[in-house]
C-alpha cells in the first residue's frame, strides 16, 4: 500500500512539473531579443555622404582572417577623379563564405576604414552549400541595416 501511494505521489509531482512555464522558445514566431553587443555575420558599411562603400578593397581583413573566408578585388574610384571623394580605390568584388566564417571579429578590428562591422544578422540558412557565399550587394544591405538599427557612425567622424 505504501509503495502505491509513493507511486501516485511521483506521478502527481511529474504532472505538476509539466504545468510549469516551458523553457523552449517558439523560434520563428517569437525570436530571441539580441543584445546590443551581439556579433552576427560581418557586413560592409555605406558612406551616405559620398554614396559609396567605406571599403577600399585594401585586403587587410582578408590577410588577417584566420579562416580565409573572404575574397575581394578593388578598382579605381571614378568619384576620386571628379574630386568627390578622398578614396582613390574602391571595392569592386567582395564575398564572404558564411560557412567558413567563425564570427571572431578580427576583420572589424584590423580595418583601417571602418568599412566592416559585425551585424546582428544570424539567420542565414539555405538548402544548398553554395548559398552561403554572400556577395557585395547583400553585405552592403546587411551593413546599412545595422547602421540604421544602431545609429552607427565611423570612429573617424565621432
Amino acid at each position: 500500500m505504501l509503495s502505491s501511494v509513493k507511486g501516485m505521489m511521483q506521478t502527481l509531482a511529474s504532472t505538476l512539473q509539466g504545468l510549469r512555464k516551458p523553457v523552449t522558445k517558439q523560434y520563428p514566431e517569437n525570436p530571441t531579443v539580441l543584445q546590443d553587443k551581439f556579433m552576427g555575420f560581418p557586413g560592409l558599411t555605406w558612406d551616405s555622404k559620398v554614396e559609396e562603400p567605406f571599403c577600399t578593397g585594401c585586403m587587410v581583413c582578408i590577410r588577417n582572417c584566420p579562416t580565409q573566408c573572404m575574397t575581394a578585388t578593388m578598382k579605381d574610384n571614378p568619384k576620386f577623379e571628379q574630386q568627390l571623394t578622398k578614396r582613390r580605390k574602391i571595392v569592386d568584388i567582395f564575398e564572404i563564405n558564411l560557412n567558413r566564417c567563425i564570427l571572431c571579429g578580427i576583420c572589424v578590428d584590423v580595418c583601417n576604414f571602418d568599412a566592416i562591422v559585425m551585424t546582428h544578422e544570424h539567420e542565414e540558412s539555405g538548402t544548398t552549400r553554395d548559398g552561403s557565399r554572400v556577395k557585395l550587394d547583400v553585405l552592403l544591405e546587411m551593413g546599412e541595416k545595422y547602421q540604421k538599427e544602431t545609429n552607427w557612425t565611423p570612429s573617424s567622424e565621432s
